[in-house]
């Protein structure tokens, strides 16, 4: 997609990290913006901001893992901008992946899938459709990880591969009914976000069954403090914004601003698969965002 001045860009998780630079970045070439976002100080926030700057937006508080909250924020788009070109999938949270999976609660799953991979595919289910009907050229971009290109990765890995298998199928479905619609998914390395911060936003019906053990709090405010570290070690958002538009011109499908020694890893792993190779068994793969 060339022409982004005038268009509709819609981007869930617009409040903070990579969808407000995101909205940052498609505002800035021109594009109308619909932003979506749980957390409503945030949103309100960000909107004004950009409201500020010049920019036609629309603000919608939107809890993305509720199908009928993303089709009242489809519905809203349209109806004041008669169009959405541009669809950014890309609201996340964050899961501990120091906790055996067989240990996580029936909660923890339902909260990260519910807003990693449900998100998206209500997003498509909501969107996909009448982008198709508008006969225009447009683009999806949905966010995932590297870490859904790597081994392990907790619940948080299962999302995002399962974003990453979404979005192929989505691709080659769209190519086959020669649709104007480009797909895009954006697997990101090490970004300086605060998406390890999300469970300020998690349901109260969802949240953590009791009090931890003292051993075990100890044993995950060390792990958030490693992984906030690393991640403001990260790329700027705005990188990875700016990677996301020319990806979307160039029609690309995979967009990967990742560290070099995360991209090693990834082409590691794809040899070991064709090869035959068990994992690794050591957390010896980079970490992602």
């Amino acid at each position: 997609m060339q022409e982004l001045t005038g268009r509709v860009a819609v981007v869930t998780g617009a409040a903070s990290g990579i969808g407000r630079a995101l909205a940052q970045r498609l505002g800035e070439e021109g594009m109308k913006l619909v932003l979506a976002d749980v957390e409503e100080a945030a949103l309100a926030q960000a909107s004004n901001r950009f409201a500020q700057g010049g920019l036609e937006v629309l603000a919608v508080r939107t809890d993305v893992a509720k199908a009928e909250a993303v089709q009242t924020l489809a519905d809203r788009a349209f109806d004041r901008f008669g169009a959405v070109h541009v669809l950014c999938n890309n609201a996340g949270v964050g899961s501990s992946g120091g906790v055996p999976l067989w240990k996580h609660s029936l909660k923890e799953w339902e909260w990260v899938l519910g807003v990693n991979l449900w998100g998206v595919i209500h997003g498509i289910r909501a969107f996909v459709p009448r982008m198709i009907e508008q006969g225009t050229p447009g683009h999806i971009v949905n966010t995932a990880s590297v870490a859904g290109l790597l081994d392990g990765g907790g619940i948080y890995g299962v999302t995002k591969h399962g974003v990453v298998s979404l979005t192929g199928s989505l691709y080659r479905q769209l190519a086959a009914a020669q649709s104007e619609l480009g797909v895009s998914v954006l697997c990101p390395g090490l970004v300086d976000t605060n998406i390890w911060d999300a469970a300020r936003n998690r349901p109260e019906h969802l949240a953590p069954d009791g009090p931890l053990s003292e051993r075990a709090a100890a044993r995950a405010a060390q792990q958030h403090d490693q992984m906030r570290a690393m991640l403001a070690s990260g790329y700027d958002p705005a990188e990875v914004a700016s990677a996301v538009v020319d990806g979307m011109r160039a029609r690309r499908f995979y967009i990967v601003p990742a560290q070099p020694a995360i991209k090693q890893e990834v082409k590691r792993r794809m040899q070991r698969i064709v090869d035959e190779e068990n994992p690794p068994t050591s957390q010896t793969q980079g970490r992602s965002s």
